[in-house]
């Protein structure tokens, strides 16, 4: 029986993996061994570039958690498993010690903005365009753009190569008074708008994707945060915690904080 094809309705599928490397392993390869799983790895990643699916991302774990991080894109379901075991076999036997890996999918949000909030925006923001104006459908075309942009790198994600990737799982909660799907739609929505708003003050220092994984994984989404600096990722997780979103609705699961580094640098880095 062939292997299907199977392809979400829309957005693409993504797998974070986390590993140490068996030293005591690794250092009873020759070096043909260790030179063979060098150019093996390199070749993955140099068949599946991107900029967005296929496509497969190499890091360097720090702080201990893991050795090695790797994300993957790919379009479809067998795709992303044959990636995944490509990744694995690169490695010789035993010296590729699985920590976590976490399997989810691009999405738009469920509070995603419609063409209606952004009429209601132009009309009632600082703006205060009138309807049925030059500049208000100048200013509604421009936004309007801007929201299907938005709606499509949100779906098929270009990650910038920035230094630093750390990332997250997180749940809302169910918990008495505390309880994410027992409000209504409208209350949702606003309070994800503030969050959303504290988040567009880290524009030019966090870049983001959210993925979600409920039915799929252990945690409903997954946080990938990129940043050129540490400090970047520190002040927007802590602001965050101040919004409702955060403060009365949100669990959060293991942080992994990563240098994005290309194989040759990475194998340096490892000292591998």
């Amino acid at each position: 029986m062939p292997i299907p094809s199977i392809k979400l309705s829309q957005g693409i599928h993504v797998c974070h993996l986390f590993f140490c490397i068996d030293r005591s392993r690794w250092t009873g390869l020759t070096a043909e061994e260790a030179a063979a799983a060098r150019t093996r790895l390199e070749a993955v990643i140099a068949a599946n570039p991107g900029p967005a699916a296929p496509r497969v991302l190499t890091f360097a774990t720090v702080g201990g958690k893991a050795d090695v991080a790797f994300m993957l894109f790919a379009k479809e379901l067998q795709e992303l498993s044959a990636l995944q075991r490509s990744v694995e076999l690169a490695f010789p036997p035993g010296t590729l010690i699985p920590v976590y890996t976490y399997l989810s999918v691009t999405e738009l949000p469920e509070y995603v903005t419609t063409d209606d909030d952004l009429k209601r925006m132009l009309q009632h923001g600082e703006r205060k365009l009138l309807p049925e104006t030059p500049e208000f459908d100048q200013a509604f075309a421009a936004a309007k753009q801007r929201n299907e942009e938005y709606k499509h790198f949100r779906l098929h994600p270009e990650l910038e190569n920035w230094e630093i990737m750390c990332f997250y799982p997180m749940n809302k909660k169910r918990s008495g008074a505390d309880n994410w799907y027992c409000l209504d739609f409208d209350t949702r929505k606003k309070l994800m708008a503030g969050h959303a708003k504290t988040g567009r003050k880290y524009a030019g220092r966090i870049s983001q994707l959210i993925t979600g994984s409920t039915g799929i994984d252990d945690w409903e989404w997954g946080v990938t945060l990129l940043a050129h600096q540490l400090d970047a990722i520190k002040e927007i997780v802590y602001e965050m915690r101040f919004d409702e979103v955060s403060a009365r609705f949100g669990k959060f699961g293991t942080f992994y904080i990563n240098i994005r580094l290309e194989p040759p640098a990475l194998w340096e880095h490892l000292q591998l």
